[in-house]
């Protein structure tokens, strides 16, 4: 099932008890290692980073719209 949350905060606190810490220290260890200017959003209902359009103005080849996806995080049931 998809999130309806709209900040990372919100993602990981409707999350399973079980599940937060796991998510918490992948999370923690994506941000460390994320390239700079790179950004933390809510995309497609999970933890998403970006190459945001200030960086890559051309934007998602689907969508330029939207900024180019780098790498999503997500905590499903299976």
């Amino acid at each position: 099932m998809q999130s309806k949350a709209t900040t990372v905060k919100d993602y990981i606190n409707e999350l399973p008890e079980d599940r937060k810490e796991v998510i918490t220290k992948l999370r923690n260890i994506i941000r460390k290692n994320l390239p700079e200017g790179f950004q933390e959003v809510i995309s497609y209902g999970m933890i998403g980073y970006v190459v945001p359009h200030k960086l890559y103005p051309k934007g998602y080849h689907a969508d330029p719209a939207l900024p180019l996806p780098f790498i999503n995080l997500a905590s499903q049931k299976n």
